[in-house]
């Protein structure tokens, strides 16, 4: 390469140089064509993205998961994060939504069995082979509701509200973290999703509205 640019740009061997090493058009030209090239991959990748973005499929369960930093006000006065979640298609008694927290338990506290800094105690249990559309939003911090072995990660900040679509092929419990960064125990924040069948999911709803209306 070096021989070859000093054959063809020395003055004495080479006084006009070749315009196809060297030369205004041959610059336009390739500087324009992959250009035009991008924007044509540009306008279906632009339409793609807000395709995933979407949530094509009508979904036949709505949940919303509120993420917050972190409480006060469970196991004897600690630190214990949680999210709270809220299923708007089921109502009480008194027309109040479905809702109920999913607290961290802490490190010293689980039974045998459960993972260290991955258990709740409640799960988000959803029915099998079930269109599902999550709503995430954050109270006070940003979140990042995120299922990885689900294929599910949806980040938002506050004052906004995200949405993404999910469906768990087969029965088993899926374990997930909030993978934002956001202030003190950012890190403690697990996310457990359960799938059970269609007859569990509507009988776990039913004894949750119970407890709720009690």
């Amino acid at each position: 390469m070096l021989v070859r640019a000093l054959w063809h740009f020395n003055e004495k061997t080479n006084p006009i140089p070749q315009r196809i090493v060297h030369g205004t058009t041959i610059e336009i030209i390739r500087t324009i064509f992959p250009s035009v090239i991008l924007l044509f991959i540009a306008i279906p990748s632009f339409a793609l993205l807000y395709s995933m973005d979407g949530v094509l499929v009508d979904p036949t369960i709505t949940i919303k998961a509120i993420g917050h930093q972190w409480y006060r006000i469970k196991f004897g006065g600690r630190r214990a994060s949680t999210q709270p979640y809220e299923h708007s298609d089921y109502n009480s008694s008194n027309e109040q939504s479905l809702t109920f927290d999913s607290y961290t338990i802490p490190e010293d506290d689980p039974e045998l069995g459960q993972s260290r800094l991955l258990e709740v105690d409640n799960r988000v249990v959803v029915p099998t082979k079930t269109h599902l559309r999550m709503i995430v939003t954050p109270a006070d911090v940003p979140h990042s509701w995120a299922v990885p072995s689900s294929g599910v990660k949806c980040d938002v900040v506050p004052g906004r509200s995200n949405l993404t679509s999910i469906s768990v092929q087969r029965e088993g419990v899926y374990y997930g973290q909030c993978s934002e960064i956001r202030g003190t125990n950012h890190a403690f924040t697990p996310i457990i999703v359960e799938a059970v069948t269609l007859k569990d999911y509507a009988d776990w709803v039913s004894n949750q509205l119970i407890l709720q209306t009690n």
